[in-house]
């Protein structure tokens, strides 16, 4: 199946226009001694479920070493093995971890330990190069910015990546990112649940992909979730870290609940799921947009895979969609 594609900004690498989020896939890790990952997993399933993205044409595939502490990569190397010509990997780097015990020890964004992270993260792919390498430290010092460019631009020539961004929910970061020759796309959160102008202005500036982390509001636009549901602790949404904030204490927000709520009814119209509707958002947000859902299973690879085929929402339907959220909340910011 030909799924319609997208570019990578200036880069001309093509992707398909939903992409595969692989964090979950990583199964549990910790970070500070909180969970960081979404629970146990089993690869066999998660390898099913990258096998059906093939299948339906989604080429698009977004992990970072520290899922897992390396796990997400070594599944994407088993499941994309005799396939890595048909796929666009993204992988990020940044984070400091120990594979052993599972936990992320910090950060470092040093010229050397880009390059040692850059070639680990080759080695667990099995892949001779990474298509999209992006900076997971989304507070970085910005006065680091030319340094990383600089290194990152020596990966370019020497063939190990094709082109970097920044994961970040910052304008100005992702601008200062955008400086460098080989810049092709920054990582932030979108959603119909909490719109970033902000950020896919800079993009539209810089010609630069946005790459949608969050597209389901952390799987709350699933509709799975009712307001006394309760994660597992095990689950990095069970212990609702600062800035998960669709969910607090292991629950839906009940705010994001009633935003939901007040435009459930658009997003199903047409015969979409819940799901398909919020990324038929995404698609009808700008030509830029990439999302990358979390995917688990070979059924959610299919039903994402569906809101290709309805495409993006109308501009009637995206028009209503604002003036309801604005009703329920007012304009929700990015990070608020």
């Amino acid at each position: 199946m030909t799924l319609p594609f997208r570019h990578l900004g200036r880069s001309g690498i093509q992707v398909s226009a939903i992409g595969f989020g692989a964090w979950a896939i990583g199964g549990p890790f910790t970070a500070r001694g909180k969970p960081a990952g979404w629970g146990e997993v089993d690869d066999d399933v998660s390898v099913a479920a990258v096998h059906r993205a093939l299948d339906l044409g989604i080429t698009f595939f977004d992990t970072a070493d520290v899922y897992g502490t390396g796990h997400s990569e070594e599944v994407l190397r088993r499941a994309l093995a005799g396939r890595r010509d048909e796929v666009v990997i993204a992988t990020k780097f940044g984070n400091t971890f120990d594979a052993a015990s599972r936990n992320v020890t910090g950060h470092d964004v040093s010229p050397a330990y880009i390059r040692q992270a850059c070639r680990a993260s080759l080695e667990r792919l099995g892949t001779d190069h990474i298509d999209l390498y992006q900076l997971h430290v989304g507070d970085a010092p910005l006065e680091r910015a030319d340094d990383m460019i600089a290194t990152l631009e020596e990966l370019v020539d020497d063939g190990l990546i094709r082109a970097y961004g920044w994961s970040t929910d910052d304008p100005e970061r992702a601008a200062a990112f955008a400086k460098g020759p080989h810049c092709a796309a920054v990582q932030h959160e979108l959603s119909v649940l909490r719109d970033a102008p902000a950020m896919l202005a800079v993009c539209d500036t810089h010609d630069l992909a946005s790459v949608n982390r969050g597209p389901l509001a952390m799987g709350l636009l699933s509709g799975k979730y009712a307001p006394h549901s309760r994660l597992p602790m095990n689950d990095v949404r069970g212990d609702s870290p600062a800035w998960m904030t669709f969910f607090r204490d292991g629950s839906p927000a009940p705010e994001f609940l009633a935003m939901l709520e007040a435009i459930r009814d658009i997003l199903t119209s047409g015969g979409r799921t819940l799901v398909q509707g919020a990324l038929g958002w995404l698609l009808a947000r700008g030509g830029r947009t990439v999302p990358i859902p979390g995917i688990r299973t070979a059924a959610q690879t299919g039903e994402n895979a569906g809101a290709l085929r309805h495409g993006p929402l109308t501009a009637a339907e995206m028009a209503q969609i604002g003036e309801l959220l604005a009703s329920v909340s007012g304009p929700v910011a990015p990070g608020s």
